[in-house]
């Protein structure tokens, strides 16, 4: 096993379950109550597999599934949900932000004017940790769950970044996922404090629950590298099929369009849609933010229907000419024993009459 794939592997399970301890933690801290370090026990499982990851793939992760990113979420989402939940309940009293969030200058002074001297740096740095470990337990409720929230994303595409990559992903494969990693994870962030800031909705437990699952749908996406890569065809007669070929060809592309129909923008805009027209909740951003989902839901739409005309078009082109339409995966020789089964289903997809078929004038030599 190569070094620094068992760093790799090592170094981000290790941050994964730090800060799902940091999430437990907190948790803690609000509900005063002991019992939910257990939430901590869910860490067990990421330790597990990361013992059967070096065990039976040296490190290196599979091919179409992440199981540490799978598990790091089953360890941190509990612990979002119950401080968003405590968080319908608890404001900031001050600034946001002004008085909790930094560290005053006073404390650093005085941490180093009492270092000063005899007893050297060491001293003084340890002092000046004292007075920011002690100054985080005073940083608001809200920035604390907006912040655990950030580096929950932040550490999602950095972790899949420094993950050991299967051999079955090329690095330009990473590289598309992680951008696409990206843009999701603003837009879920997005979601999830826009919606949650409202008022109203903070006042409704229903919605929150409501919109809590939405997004814990949402994030069942990053375990998934099925964006950059290809289904590869089976050799089987089936396989040759219409709706199969279109399928291995356009994978990629078809599971781009389903996550953003039915995991994410899909989602998204039935819960603001459900805000503005049942609960009368009506601001600038949420306003903005649905035309935004309703603009994209209709380009994947249209990409759908661009892809399936696209297919068509080369399916009645290759139906002319006599040539049998297979996957780019498959083997030649494996092309040669399907021109009579696909036949009768390339017309009946591409509505092109028998009669005219056969009438086609011969080529001219």
């Amino acid at each position: 096993m190569e070094l620094m794939v068992l760093l790799n592997a090592l170094v981000t399970r290790l941050l994964f379950v730090l800060h799902s301890l940091i999430g437990v933690w907190r948790v803690t801290a609000v509900k005063k109550e002991p019992k939910y370090w257990l939430l901590a026990l869910l860490n067990l499982l990421l330790c597990l597999e990361t013992g059967l990851t070096l065990k039976f793939k040296q490190g290196r992760g599979y091919k179409w599934f992440s199981p540490a990113i799978f598990l790091y979420l089953i360890c941190i989402v509990p612990s979002l949900w119950l401080l968003e939940i405590h968080h319908g309940t608890q404001y900031c009293g001050n600034e946001p932000g002004a008085v909790q969030v930094n560290v005053s200058n006073q404390d650093f002074n005085q941490s180093r004017d009492s270092s000063h001297g005899s007893e050297g740096t060491d001293h003084h740095i340890i002092q000046t940790a004292k007075v920011f470990v002690n100054q985080l337990s005073t940083i608001c409720e809200t920035v604390w769950t907006l912040a655990l929230h950030q580096t929950f994303l932040l550490l999602l595409v950095v972790g899949r970044w420094l993950l050991p990559i299967g051999v079955e992903i090329t690095r330009d494969q990473l590289s598309q996922l992680l951008l696409m990693f990206v843009g999701t994870a603003a837009d879920i962030l997005e979601f999830a404090s826009e919606t949650l800031d409202i008022e109203d909705v903070r006042k409704n437990y229903v919605l929150i629950n409501a919109i809590l699952a939405v997004w814990t749908w949402s994030m069942l996406q990053f375990p998934l590298d099925l964006a950059v890569q290809h289904i590869g065809c089976k050799s089987s007669t089936s396989a040759r099929r219409i709706p199969s070929l279109l399928l291995c060809r356009y994978s990629a592309e078809l599971w781009n369009i389903g996550v953003s129909l039915f995991i994410q923008d899909g989602p998204f805009f039935i819960v603001r849609s459900i805000l503005m027209g049942h609960f009368r909740i009506f601001n600038q951003m949420l306003v903005f933010f649905t035309a935004k989902n309703i603009l994209v839901v209709t380009l994947q739409l249209y990409r759908l229907a661009v892809i399936t005309l696209d297919f068509r078009a080369t399916v009645l082109q290759k139906s002319r000419k006599g040539e049998v339409c297979c996957c780019p995966c498959e083997p030649y020789e494996a092309r040669a024993h399907a021109a009579g089964h696909q036949e009768n289903e390339m017309k009946e997809f591409v509505a092109f009459p028998p009669k005219e078929e056969s009438q086609a004038p011969p080529e001219d030599h």
